[in-house]
């Protein structure tokens, strides 16, 4: 904005105090006011004298008779503008350029970010869980490189435990040799069949022991687990594994080949492609060493037992080794930790985790800065609630989980039909089958980042895929019909990306909203990296395409007065779909050509 920089270069000279480089910022006018921005003079106020009302009246005095200002008003330190139309240059090529390359953050302020998300277990697919933490981690990753980060996606792979012997036993047990090839079945689905296989086997074994021994009655059932025939068996495949026997190790590594192709899938249709991929069974030993060295030096005590823990205050003492020498979770989380910064030294980590390890997290960073290890302070964890559907909670030892496929498949088939409904019918399967599921799966990603990560939430399928409301179809279909606006320009000859645009034209109300609400997504991408959190660029999307249609419905673009005034408004809308573009694709969200 041509009227900020001379602003600028007027308070530097108008105040000694005042900073070359701008401190100056636009907000959007309040409700209820008159102008197209606010400059909040609170902000520059100890700059100018020390007094708020000072700035604002000095602001006002050279706005008034500035050549792109058409109005100003003063309430208390607050300066509401109003601009001329030809100010507002939104819509030609060069501006929506640099609009877009605006939100990149000058080099000093760039950083090397590690960003830590997905980590399944090898013993079933991933489900509805699983999807929130995929589209939160990939969305965020591509929000931070979109800002000018170097981002490094890492995931951590579950591939070794008592749960993955559940599914071994189980398979060995029950499933006479069939394959993914044999059955016709996606190779983590079959694993998680016989997870499922092994919790129906267990329950059983266990309603038998309550009915036989009374006493047991109350007893919980994972306290009862070691004392069934099937308990007992799968502790003892844990322990043989540990030991490295090669049948079992041999069992372990065809049944998870089995499901990381199933993965792979699953990956595939998101569009996550991870930098790396560590394995616990690789990890899962890292930490010993860290944990005896602490101990020399006081960060760790032993307790009577011979346990070895770690006093942390207000978050309670964490046991970082047991007493028989073995590894606890957050001794793995140590060496990872370690590993992880040693292979990629970034300037910070972020790890997308379920809030049900807030105090898990918590308790790691302050071990990690104990240990001394001063880039500690840069550990955050992008704590997640729950996500649920109407029917409610998902269980995995009960079956009842959605599986990440299930859900694709059925978002594709929901987008599909209301493709059909919109004379999709024509159109070659394969290309149709595309279409759908870029909108299916970006209806699923737009709801899943459409709520601050920690509020726990309900999906609604069929919700989320209505072309009307706060909804990822109603931005794409926004996009679409911008498409097939400009198609129809050239079909008539209107060129709406040449410089001879005459701006001046835009003075409808709704036009001048379009082009304001333009200007500041920038900072709706800069604020949402450095909150980590998309739901602000979402509701951005949302605004800026209910803006668009309003202006779409009260002025004409093809059927405009005259041709210029038609170029200008195309050129308008074109900013609007490039925008509109340029923040689903930082969302992970594709845009089709036509919907």
């Amino acid at each position: 904005m041509k009227f900020l920089n001379d602003l600028q270069a007027h308070l530097c000279k108008a105040f000694p105090a005042f900073p070359a480089e701008s401190p100056l910022t636009l907000e959007p006018c309040p409700a209820g006011q008159n102008g197209d921005f606010t400059l909040n003079c609170f902000k520059i106020g100890r700059f100018c004298g020390g007094n708020p009302l000072t700035a604002a009246s000095t602001v006002a005095e050279f706005l008034a008779s500035h050549a792109d200002v058409e109005r100003v008003e003063t309430i208390k330190a607050f300066v509401n503008i109003t601009l001329k139309p030809a100010a507002l240059q939104a819509g030609s090529a060069a501006d929506v350029d640099a609009l877009l390359a605006a939100a990149v953050l000058p080099e000093a302020e760039r950083r090397r970010i590690l960003i830590e998300f997905s980590a399944p277990n090898t013993n079933k697919p991933q489900h509805l869980g699983h999807v929130r933490n995929n589209t939160l981690g990939m969305a965020l990753a591509a929000l931070l490189k979109r800002v000018g980060h170097q981002v490094i996606e890492i995931n951590l792979v579950n591939d070794r435990g008592i749960h993955i012997c559940k599914s071994m036993l189980a398979y060995l047990r029950f499933g006479h040799g069939e394959t993914p090839e044999s059955t016709g079945i996606k190779g983590d689905h079959l694993v998680g069949d016989y997870y499922v296989k092994f919790n129906m086997e267990l329950s059983r074994e266990i309603a038998e022991l309550r009915a036989a021994r009374p006493e047991l009655a109350d007893r919980d059932s994972d306290e009862l687990f070691l004392e069934t025939e099937l308990g007992r068996a799968a502790q003892k495949m844990l322990r043989d594994w540990e030991a490295g026997d090669p049948e079992v190790r041999a069992l372990w590594k065809l049944m998870n080949s089995w499901v990381f192709a199933g993965f792979a899938e699953t990956y595939r249709r998101m569009g996550i492609v991870f930098d790396h991929t560590y394995l616990e069974s690789e990890t899962y030993l890292l930490g010993k060493d860290i944990i005896a060295e602490g101990l020399r030096s006081g960060v760790f005590t032993r307790r009577d037992d011979g346990a070895v823990i770690c006093d942390l205050g207000k978050l309670g003492r964490k046991v970082v080794l047991r007493s028989d020498g073995t590894s606890v979770y957050i001794t793995q989380d140590i060496g990872t930790t370690l590993r992880k910064f040693e292979d990629y030294h970034p300037q910070s980590m972020i790890w997308v985790v379920g809030d049900e390890q807030n105090l898990h997290f918590q308790m790691l960073f302050t071990i990690m800065e104990r240990l001394g290890y001063d880039w500690a302070k840069n550990l955050y964890h992008l704590s997640y609630g729950m996500v649920n559907l109407p029917s409610g909670k998902m269980k995995s030892r009960e079956g009842t989980v959605v599986d990440a496929d299930d859900l694709f498949d059925e978002m594709t088939a929901l987008a599909e039909a209301a493709c059909r409904e919109r004379g999709g019918d024509g159109m070659a399967p394969e290309e149709l089958q595309a279409r759908s599921e870029m909108i299916g799966l970006g209806a699923l990603k737009f709801m899943l980042l459409k709520f601050n990560p920690r509020t726990t939430m309900t999906f609604d399928p069929a919700a989320s895929l209505k072309f009307e409301g706060d909804t990822g179809p109603y931005v794409q279909y926004v996009a679409a019909r911008i498409n097939s606006i400009e198609r129809k320009a050239g079909e008539r000859g209107l060129n709406f990306r040449s410089d001879a645009v005459d701006w001046s034209l835009l003075s409808h109300e709704c036009e001048k909203a379009l082009a304001v609400k333009l200007y500041f997504y920038p900072e709706v991408l800069r604020n949402a990296a450095v909150k980590r959190d998309c739901s602000g660029l979402v509701e951005y999307l949302l605004e800026l395409c209910k803006a668009f249609n309003r202006f779409y419905r009260e002025c004409p673009v093809l059927n405009a007065e005259t041709p210029a005034l038609a170029s200008s408004r195309l050129a308008l809308a074109d900013a609007v779909r490039r925008v509109v573009a340029d923040g689903l694709g930082t969302l992970t969200i594709g845009v089709p050509e036509a919907m």
